[in-house]
């Protein structure tokens, strides 16, 4: 296939890109660059060994956007660009509608526009909001808490509204990224203070920060500290490029869960990178945040089953893969 990339030059992105040209695709990566890397998608193209377009173009451009779709005429979407900060979605929900809601509904014209009938959308647990049970699956409420989890429900309801008439969309609604590529040479750079756990246990274990603080230690789970499913970034590349091949026979809209159906606890992930490391990972026990639940974990059964696709790797291969990563490149990709 000939696939468009929206935020290609990002963690998730630019992982899925090497994998989508090891599979033979062509790619063209449309990113703004302001949550990825140029020298993400250099070192893509090195690891690949494959030719592929860029424009740094921000999808809510429709002019660059519509010449992009013209010059390139892709068979399918691979979207991916977003603003994706809980805490900063909360400071600043406005970017996060004008962003995810507006860039999206941007690219669904040009799709239309341009006769390209099928996409694959970067979505997310948030959308499920505070667990009624686990694990959870695509039939429990959707009911986000911030205005995050509010976009990525809005832009599945748009993509549920578009699809029809030969037009075929899949959400997957990711639990917890985690990992680099096997190379070290592409990883997560956060940019500044990580928002997620294994980058902030990575720079504690390569020296830049001083300590992890765990929030809360008296949860209902089996050591107490916080439960989350966290998915290696390579299975998860692997799930976008089965949903690609998997669309047709999909319902015009479907939307699968992303993940390995077990779940780690943070002192669980910070010894097993402790491990991958071989150093101690400091932490301090500090009082749990507003909005934290004890536990989240997916039920992926859905996705096995539509996809054929299962999650491979666990958290001792991603924390080895991320040390790879830090350890290689310890300011990240330097920009």
């Amino acid at each position: 296939m000939r696939v468009l990339v929206t935020g290609g030059a990002g963690y998730i992105g630019s992982h899925t890109l090497v994998e989508l040209l090891a599979d033979g695709h062509e790619a063209l990566v449309v990113d703004n660059l302001s949550n990825g890397f140029q020298e993400a998608l250099n070192r893509a193209k090195q690891l690949s060994n494959k030719h592929f377009g860029f424009i740094d173009c921000d999808i809510r451009d429709a002019v660059s956007l519509g010449k992009a779709f013209a010059a390139f005429k892709p068979d399918a979407v691979l979207h991916f660009a977003g603003l994706k900060a809980v805490g900063e979605s909360v400071e600043k929900p406005l970017a996060y509608y004008d962003n995810n809601v507006g860039g999206t509904l941007s690219l669904l014209r040009a799709m239309d526009a341009h006769g390209c009938q099928r996409i694959v959308f970067s979505s997310s647990a948030t959308v499920y909001g505070t667990p009624h049970y686990l694990p959870l699956d695509e039939a429990h409420p959707l009911e986000p808490v911030n205005p995050y989890g509010q976009t990525k429900l809005m832009v599945e309801t748009m993509l549920r509204d578009w699809a029809g008439d030969g037009r075929k969309a899949c959400a997957l609604r990711y639990f917890n990224p985690v990992g680099a590529h096997e190379s070290g040479r592409m990883g997560e750079d956060p940019r500044g203070i990580p928002n997620n756990l294994m980058p902030y246990v990575a720079q504690v274990a390569i020296g830049r920060r001083d300590a992890l603080n765990v929030f809360g230690n008296d949860y209902d789970t089996r050591d107490g500290t916080g439960e989350r499913d966290y998915i290696h970034i390579t299975d998860l590349a692997h799930a976008h490029l089965a949903s690609l091949r998997a669309l047709d026979d999909l319902a015009d809209f479907e939307a699968l869960n992303i993940g390995t159906g077990a779940g780690t606890t943070v002192k669980e992930l910070v010894d097993a990178y402790a491990q991958a490391a071989g150093r101690e990972i400091k932490c301090y026990y500090v009082g749990p945040r507003a909005g934290d639940v004890a536990s989240t974990i997916a039920c992926p059964k859905q996705a096995q089953a539509k996809l054929d696709w299962t999650a491979r790797l666990n958290i001792d291969d991603a924390s080895r893969a991320s040390w790879h990563w830090q350890s290689q490149n310890p300011e990240g990709y330097g920009e």
